[in-house]
């Protein structure tokens, strides 16, 4: 880098000869292409928006509690806050580079002049007191776009963490949402599970009577006897489960591992209401975590642009007026005054090829969001469909299921009535008996797989995320 000086008046001419012996950048290389939301097969048509606080359509007063102790006390959303004050504070120091910088100093300084420098005698081999009391105005002017790029940059990567911070908060409440569906599940499986346990005891009781009667042999007991410890096992699996579920919800809401050790959320109360089953192009726009890729790739493409500049000329303004003096008793009087004006340029001549290899980092850093947000995008259209196709499925697999559930139960039925007439014996009773609590189970999975899904469906669709500039 070379720095000159020059006089006011010939500092215009200096500018535009040095403007046109500075380095070039080389042609301009193309970015990568985002992806067209018209090629992800996104329909024109606007998604019916969410509701912001979306899990309290479940209708749940406990899941509400929950959520909202989690969005308020989990460290990782702190974090995300944290992070966003970071960047609004970039944000701020981008704004003020590009105003006049003033600054004040007063320097003081007692030293022995040596006899062979500048000063004469009796100055010089002398020990004075020197002092400089000075104000001084810096400004480099925007002519090529640098600071309005970097601020641009800067306020496109605090919006990226506004984002960012928006979609930890919509994938806290979802994960909140999954896990206390999950402890309703194993819930409802826990108590299907202790009915089968006593029905398994009950039916081992019978068997023993047979054997010992005389009417089923040891294989009939043993099996009886698996079964029974097969059920053992299921109910303290799902103990196990219930136990891990509630330290996940312990752990989501910041609290102690034995905070939830009491809570049994009921399945059935929880509602399910109508979703759309379609996917607008406004998808792009109401979730949080591809509006911060596109708000990076917008980052990079402003970095490129600073890298454009540090191929110009860097231009610069100063000015400065004070006082100095040898011998502080001089240092206000009227000749010791000082002034000047300081207009520079810096000009990038030969580096290397540093400021190539600097501008293709950016280039490669923007094709780097390019490819991110295009992976994001992609992302988020496959998990909205997916639950999309998944809420289809399971509305039918609901539906088939009832019908088999209900099949079960008259089966149930039959059997009591016959056990009741003398037409059976209770074997028979207790085998009809675990096939309606199968289903039940199968019931109860189908269920809880539909609330789930839908928790990832409002996830998918943003989770009633805006996106507030």
């Amino acid at each position: 880098m070379i720095f000159l000086k020059f006089s006011a008046a010939g500092w215009a001419a200096a500018s535009a000869l040095l403007l046109s012996a500075c380095a070039t950048s080389g042609p301009d290389r193309a970015p990568l292409p985002v992806t067209p939301a018209a090629q992800l097969g996104l329909q024109d048509k606007a998604s019916t928006p969410l509701t912001t606080e979306w899990w309290k359509t479940f209708g749940d007063p406990t899941l509400d509690q929950i959520v909202a102790q989690a969005l308020q006390g989990q460290p990782s959303l702190a974090v995300a806050k944290a992070r966003v004050d970071r960047m609004l504070a970039m944000a701020d120091v981008s704004q003020a580079g590009a105003l006049p910088q003033m600054s004040a100093g007063v320097d003081l300084t007692r030293q022995r002049y040596t006899e062979n420098g500048l000063y004469p005698k009796p100055i010089a081999g002398g020990v004075y007191s020197s002092g400089t009391v000075q104000v001084g105005v810096g400004w480099s002017p925007d002519l090529f776009g640098q600071h309005t790029a970097e601020i641009a940059s800067s306020l496109s990567q605090m919006q990226a963490a506004r984002a960012d911070a928006s979609a930890a908060a919509v994938s806290l409440a979802a994960q909140v949402s999954r896990a206390y569906v999950a402890l309703a599940r194993l819930g409802a499986q826990h108590a299907l599970a202790q009915r089968a346990l006593a029905q398994r005891q009950h039916q081992f009781r019978l068997t023993s009577d047979r054997v010992n009667a005389g009417l089923d042999t040891q294989l009939e007991q043993h099996q009886a006897e698996a079964a029974l410890l097969d059920a053992q096992t299921q109910v303290e699996a799902l103990s196990e489960q219930m136990a891990l579920v509630r330290h996940q919800l312990s752990a989501l809401t910041g609290q102690a591992p034995n905070t939830y050790d009491a809570l049994l959320p009921p399945l059935e109360p929880l509602k399910l209401e109508a979703m759309p089953l379609s996917l607008g192009a406004d998808l792009l726009g109401r979730r949080a975590d591809v509006v911060a890729a596109r708000w990076r790739v917008e980052a990079a493409a402003h970095d490129v642009d600073v890298a454009h500049t540090q191929f110009y000329p860097n231009v610069s303004l100063g000015a400065f007026v004070g006082v100095n003096a040898i011998g502080l008793d001089q240092l206000f009087n009227n000749g010791s005054r000082q002034a000047g004006i300081t207009p520079a340029i810096r000009l990038p001549l030969f580096d290397g090829g540093r400021l190539r290899a600097q501008l293709k980092g950016r280039q490669g850093d923007l094709d780097l969001a390019i490819a991110g947000y295009n992976s994001v995008l992609l992302e988020a259209i496959k998990e909205a469909s997916d639950a999309i196709s998944s809420s289809q499925s399971l509305s039918r697999q609901q539906q088939d299921q009832a019908r088999a559930l209900g099949a079960a139960h008259t089966a149930y039925q039959v059997s009591l009535d016959r056990f009741n007439a003398g037409l059976t014996n209770q074997l028979a009773v207790l085998n009809a008996e675990t096939q309606w609590l199968a289903q039940r189970r199968v019931a109860v999975d189908v269920r809880a797989r539909e609330l789930d899904n839908r928790v990832a469906l409002m996830k998918a669709l943003g989770g009633g995320w805006r996106d507030e500039r």
